[in-house]
């Protein structure tokens, strides 16, 4: 038999000892707690500092919430490519070698020296040759702007004079069809790919003599194409240039330059950047109209521990970076003072004259973030020993704050995916999606002046250092195929939605709702297993003792004096009484708790019974059913020590032997009868853990399940009147790319592995889904291993089928599926499935999911593949760390979860009659509980006080919701059972009762005539 698959998401541990949400965030509260927390209104070095604190103090959860909102009008959107990694056709037209070139076209390697550049960009995607290709890409995207680079040495083969024809022309078709499409040209006129003879002849930009020639080359730009570019970048990161060009050596050219090099290439950059801006300022601006800057890398950077010291290191961190260039250009021509007082001889200086000339030389922010600097070109010595981060949102900010409030267009911004995937890019998406939800939120929450974005990049191509390990386009392109056609992958539907609807506005299901659950709807709470506490109350001892009031202080026992002894009773157990209480205060209606089949048959048979602990769970059933309070019992939970059946089971195969299901059966039915009295409510099976389920265990379980259910239906259930059913765990499967019908397949595949295994059978035919079947039928044809899925004789599947009451289902999350393979950690090889993470989803401290409509889909699921049966969630709940910050995201958690339970009941018509939050408390299930339990204390957390809000109002009532007058509930009756049961000797006993009245009423009649008689 086979076991499930590895890389799947686990249900939360339940030790006995241990999207975007549903509902639109509160987005008034949150800005106006915006506000108060200040908005950048006014820069200044040194200011961003007071990012880290800031975002520290935001409203949680609500601040990281999906937004739902859309972004500015005229806001603009784009995609971008670079001239080396893309257009190939390295020899064509003229066109001149670049340092690029060289250093991909590199020999091996000897041993002990640098490794060779990785495969170059000879060829790439060859735009050169397929103009019409991209610009169509564009026009299906719906983009306002294409951001793109010329190469300088196809306009100036050598970098200098003369001007090569054919290259012109090149550039000219292509700024042709972008304005006959209304596309937005975005030129950049230096993106790393150096000339070669500059580099050659001069040194390239470790040479003063660049910027005057970098000059010379932009006039040319300018002439030519002046008229039909409005926004104009000079340089491409001038940081990985500088540092990795001429410094480290790892980029073209390749020089080892060492530090100092690296920050004279610098500053030979920012000259020449300088000279540029003022060349199209006095000469072409009047003119062209155009604006100009430069598009300036960063990472973002957080503090180890939130200190003084920690927040200056990152601060530090981001002069070493992006203020290196940002500062120089946006306020006083100087580099930051953090690199001045750090690298003291070793940064060049600026004259007077230069700071005044670089000062103010850029009309935007041109801001490029993702995966090209971030993790990877970043040196780890510049991170000053604190944590790279990939938060957009807060490096706007601090831009914001440092350079005053500049108006920034976003240049570049994505990530990557594997080189081996093809057209479903859910990571891909995911990381998009959570970029632009950030910029949003800095352009709504934080007063950020964003006017652009500019994903990376239209198509596949060379991925610089990383070669074609990795894909950042939007449309995928084989790379051995001799066309080189552009095929559309999942996240250009995703950017062409987004940009048809300019962000992501409310939409309906996003909304929560009002209204009311129905009458009787069960409100309840889950302890996988209640404290057992057996030690009897004080008032049970029988002895007597006196109060050494002088020397121990302590009370001694009088030996030989003894006081009466009274009954035993329930109440006697203070451990019950505490759990009662506790009960009593958050107002539900239903209590779920497993029993522990290890325990009451330690020997697995009726041989050896706990009868203390079986009267425990009496007395707590009876106590429960005292405050109106109904008690849910499940007969056998699965955990990790012997998965919780007794030692001799255990021992021996546990559910993989068959012996196992009658020992079951023999102990349901003495539960029925122990408790039977006080249970009206039973679970056989309480969330078998398909994962860690072989099919031969699986398929005894379901068997055990059905002939427990046939017991109480048959010799149990006429008189104790009671319900039962199996309790399976259910988390929601979401196709990663919505767009994709390979992940849908993907999807319901799980569904059917996760739930329809232990469903079907029971809810459905009788039979396991034929999607198992058919999976594992192809697996053993293709696999060296035989997954058999056992089949049921046709009087097990009648047996088997329709052996419920109610559907049970436990829901704790929702995960995200794809076909492609994409991280081999993530990636379960025996169902082809990639785990996917969204990542602008909420998660809890054990990286749980938040994802409240996850739990309507299921429902919904549930609904329709099994028809109109009584649903019962019987466990939704998530963790925290012990922090109550946290606790705000279980109230989060649990309102939304509800809220989209009443629209499943509500809107889709399912038939849902309850609803158990999980767990009762932090001492049986720590960091689940809606009460924390420190030294030796239980506490109400926030969230149960909300709990007890919604079921006191019985959901989410509304002004306009409908009055619902519920009947009285009558308390019910633990005792009248006895007599229910015992009609006959009642009988009897009545019959007696009645006999002897009327014979005391004749005799007492005649005792009186006659001694009226001898009067």
């Amino acid at each position: 038999s086979g076991r499930r698959g590895a890389g799947r998401r686990e249900p939360p541990s339940r030790s006995p000892a241990g999207s975007m949400g549903s509902a639109a965030p509160p987005v008034l509260l949150v800005l106006v707690l915006l506000v108060a927390l200040g908005r950048p209104l006014l820069g200044a070095p040194g200011r961003g500092a007071g990012t880290w604190s800031r975002f520290a103090r935001l409203p949680y959860p609500q601040d990281q919430l999906f937004l739902h909102d859309t972004f500015p009008d005229g806001f603009l959107w784009g995609a971008g490519s670079a001239a080396y990694q893309t257009e190939g056709g390295w020899r064509q037209g003229g066109k001149g070698a670049s340092v690029w070139d060289t250093f991909a076209h590199r020999p091996a390697a000897p041993p002990g020296s640098a490794p060779p550049g990785p495969a170059g960009g000879d060829v790439a995607s060859d735009s050169y040759n397929n103009l019409f290709r991209d610009v169509e890409g564009l026009r299906r995207l719906g983009v306002s702007h294409y951001r793109f680079s010329l190469a300088w040495a196809r306009l100036l083969p050598n970098g200098t004079a003369p001007l090569n024809p054919a290259g012109l022309a090149h550039y000219r078709r292509l700024l042709g069809r972008l304005r006959e499409l209304g596309v937005e040209p975005v030129v950049t006129l230096y993106h790393w790919d150096l000339p070669q003879g500059l580099q050659d002849a001069f040194g390239g930009w470790a040479s003063p003599v660049l910027p005057q020639l970098f000059r010379d080359y932009a006039e040319l730009c300018f002439q030519h194409f002046g008229g039909q570019v409005r926004y104009w970048l000079t340089m491409d990161n001038p940081y990985v240039v500088a540092w990795h060009g001429y410094g480290t050596g790892r980029l073209p050219p390749g020089v080892r330059g060492g530090p100092r090099l690296g920050y004279r290439a610098a500053h030979h950059l920012l000259q020449a950047h300088a000279k540029v801006w003022h060349l199209y300022n006095d000469h072409f601006r009047p003119t062209q109209k155009g604006k100009v800057s430069i598009a300036l890398s960063s990472h973002w950077i957080k503090p180890q521990r939130m200190t003084e010291k920690n927040i200056k290191e990152c601060q530090k961190s981001l002069d070493f970076v992006l203020g290196w260039f940002a500062k120089p250009i946006f306020i006083d021509g100087d580099y930051p003072e953090s690199m001045r007082s750090n690298l003291s001889s070793l940064l060049p200086e600026f004259s007077e004259v230069e700071k005044n000339y670089i000062k103010g030389t850029a009309d935007f922010f041109a801001l490029s973030f993702g995966a090209t600097l971030s993790f990877q070109l970043l040196d780890s010595h510049m991170k000053f020993q604190q944590l790279e981060s990939i938060s957009l949102r807060q490096l706007l900010y601090w831009i914001s704050s440092e350079y005053n409030n500049p108006q920034i267009f976003i240049v570049e911004n994505s990530w990557f995916v594997s080189g081996s995937t093809k057209r479903d890019d859910a990571k891909y998406i995911y990381y998009l999606k959570k970029f632009i939800m950030e910029t949003l939120k800095a352009i709504r929450y934080d007063g950020v002046n964003v006017f652009g974005y500019t994903v990376w990049s239209l198509l596949d191509g060379f991925e610089w250092h990383r070669g074609y390990n990795i894909r950042r386009g939007l449309f995928y392109v084989d790379f051995q195929s001799h066309d080189k056609k552009l095929m559309p992958k999942s996240s250009v539907l995703f950017y062409q939605k987004l940009i048809e609807k300019n962000g992501f506005p409310p939409l309906p299901e996003n909304q929560p709702i009002e209204g009311i659950f129905p009458c009787g709807f069960a409100w309840g709470i889950v302890d996988n297993y209640i404290q057992v506490d057996t030690t009897p109350a004080q008032f049970l001892d029988s002895n007597v003792y006196v109060w050494d009031v002088h020397q121990t202080k302590k009370l001694i026992k009088v030996d030989g004096v003894f006081t009466s002894k009274r009954k035993r009773q329930c109440v006697d157990f203070a451990a019950i009484r505490l759990q009662i209480s506790l009960l009593q205060e958050m107002h539900v209606t239903h209590f779920h708790f497993s029993l522990k089949w290890s325990l009451i048959l330690p020997l697995g048979n009726l041989s050896l019974i706990n009868h203390t602990l079986v009267h425990y769970y009496q007395c707590f059933a009876s106590e429960l059913l005292r405050v109106n309070v109904t008690p849910v019992v499940a007969l056998w939970q699965p955990m990790a020590d012997n998965q919780e059946l007794p030692v001799s089971l255990a021992k021996y195969g546990a559910w993989e032997n068959p012996e196992t299901v009658q020992a079951f059966v023999e102990y349901a039915k003495f539960c029925f009868t122990s408790l039977g009295d006080h249970v009206k409510f039973w679970i056989t099976m309480n969330e078998p853990s398909v994962k860690n389920l072989t099919y031969t265990a699986g398929h005894n379980l379901l068997k055990a399940h059905a002939k427990a259910w046939h017991l109480y239906d048959k010799e149990f259930r006429r008189y104790q009147k009671g319900k039962i059913s199996i309790a399976l765990q259910a988390d929601w499967v979401e196709p990663a790319c919505p767009f994709s019908r390979n992940d849908q397949e993907v999807a319901d595949r799980i569904l059917e592995f996760d739930i329809g295994w232990l469903a079907e059978p029971i809810f459905g035919n009788g039979d396991y889904p034929q999607v198992m079947r058919a999976w594992l039928h192809r697996r053993n044809s293709v696999d060296l291993y035989n997954f058999h899925l056992p089949y049921f004789s046709e009087d097990e599947k009648m047996l088997i089928q329709g052996s419920f009451d109610f559907f049970a289902l436990s829901h704790y999350t929702t995960t995200l599926v794809g076909w492609e393979k994409e991280d081999a950690l993530k990636y379960d090889h025996y169902l082809e499935v990639q785990m996917i993470n969204d990542i602008t989803w909420l998660h809890s401290p054990n990286r749980a999911a938040v994802v409240p409509w996850g739990l309507r889909k299921l429902l919904k699921w549930v609904k329709s593949k099994y028809g109109d049966v009584p649903i019962y969630v019987m466990a939704n709940g998530i963790d925290d760390d012990q922090n109550m910050v946290h606790d705000k995201l279980r109230v989060y958690y649990i309102q939304n979860y509800i809220n989209e339970a009443l629209k499943a009941y509500t809107l889709d018509n399912v038939n849902l009659q309850g609803y158990f939050v999980y767990s009762f408390n932090d001492k049986t299930a720590p960091k689940y509980g809606l009460y924390s339990y420190v030294a030796n204390q239980f506490e109400p957390k926030p969230s149960m006080k909300h709990y007890r809000g919604i079921i006191d109002n019985n959901g989410f009532p509304g002004p306009e919701t409908p009055e619902l007058l519920c009947p009285e509930e009558i308390a019910s009756c633990s005792e009248c059972h006895f007599f229910r049961t015992r009609k006959s000797l009642l009988a009897f006993i009545s019959f007696i009762f009645v006999a002897f009245i009327v014979t005391i009423f004749f005799i007492t009649y005649y005792s009186k005539r006659v001694e009226r008689r001898y009067k």
